[in-house]
């Protein structure tokens, strides 16, 4: 009888195994949707925030970095069949035009717009949500020149000048998104006709380009860390809110006569294995919650009305006024043919 009883024991308690494995598979609860989110280099939101929004919402945001935004343009337009990600943020005004002609990305008009990124609004479709602005602006070091009792230069015109001969540093547009705004901010103010002389001028003062922003700001501009000998460098309107000195006082200034206006979008790919939980994760984006914090993680302003910006970001960041823009369509038409003219001049 043992035997038996522990025989049917071992038995009933297989039984209650098997049906203990079949209610995990069946019956136990799932973990959070994962939606991969395909983001450029700069992607900084706090943790506590993705949190949030995953239990409010039962969707983990799984960010892949792609580089900066052209190289995030390339890489969609290139896997547009089969795409990276679910969603994709980054792609600015430069790029947008492209990935747009490409149909990298899929129709979806966000209830949160309506709060403010319509303003920057760039395809009757609804492809792109506007997310940030980040104006690309030259950015001076304000101390170089007042220890040198050089006068501020504050205008492209200025740069040419050959008092500041050999102190500006700026990106290459083939490679680097803010070198491209800066080059659509020549054609935008000289034109067609006379960009190119703009920039022998630049060239013959002893402008040097380099790869990208981060050379660029970090390895050659003085006024980041102050071991970088040019004092003068093609960056963003809201650079100097991060160069605030044990003073309080910003060591370098945006020259807001030199800006061009820079605008992050958001959307849903075309193809995208989970569309309607992407279009979840682009309305986080426009949200209130991930809006607040874009300034103080990401140093962009946000689209959406109403969001405060960190203290002292008025005085320090303030958003241009008049920044410089070109239509997108014209963007399109003229980037690569603009990008191979400068190639030739600056290279040759």
């Amino acid at each position: 009888m043992g035997v038996k009883r522990l025989a049917t024991a071992l038995g009933a308690i297989g039984v209650l195994l098997a049906g203990c494995s079949l209610g995990d598979e069946q019956g136990a609860p799932k973990g959070p949707a994962v939606v991969t989110l395909a983001t450029h280099d700069s992607w900084a939101v706090p943790q506590d925030v993705l949190d949030a929004f995953e239990r409010q919402s039962g969707i983990r945001i799984q960010p892949i970095k792609q580089g900066d935004a052209g190289a995030l343009t390339n890489k969609l337009v290139l896997t547009k069949a089969s795409p990276v990600a679910d969603a994709a943020y980054g792609v600015d005004s430069t790029f947008a035009s492209r990935a747009l002609a490409e149909g990298v990305f899929a129709t979806y008009t966000s209830p949160e717009t309506d709060r403010g990124p319509q303003r920057y609004a760039i395809d009757p479709e609804h492809r792109l949500s506007a997310v940030d602005v980040g104006d690309v602006c030259v950015n001076v070091d304000t101390g170089y020149f007042a220890s040198k009792n050089l006068p501020v230069p504050s205008t492209l015109d200025d740069l040419a000048d050959p008092k500041y001969r050999d102190l500006l540093v700026l990106e290459n547009p083939a490679t680097s998104s803010p070198g491209l705004a800066f080059l659509l901010s020549t054609v935008s103010k000289y034109g067609e006709t006379g960009w190119q002389d703009y920039w022998k001028r630049l060239k013959a003062n002893g402008m040097k380009p380099v790869s990208g922003w981060e050379e660029a700001y970090t390895q050659d501009f003085s006024g980041s860390s102050g071991k970088g000998p040019r004092p003068i460098v093609v960056s963003y309107a809201s650079s100097p809110a991060a160069e605030v000195g044990n003073d309080g006082k910003p060591r370098t200034k945006a020259l807001l006569d030199t800006c061009y206006r820079q605008v992050e979008y958001a959307g849903v790919l075309t193809n995208a294995k989970q569309p309607e939980k992407a279009q979840k994760v682009v309305d986080f984006l426009l949200s209130q919650q991930f809006q607040a914090t874009v300034a103080a993680n990401m140093y962009v302003y946000p689209a959406r009305q109403g969001v405060d910006l960190p203290a002292g970001w008025a005085e320090t960041a303030p958003l241009p006024s008049k920044p410089a823009s070109l239509p997108g369509d014209q963007v399109q038409a003229g980037r690569e043919r603009w990008i191979g003219q400068w190639r030739s001049l600056i290279e040759s």
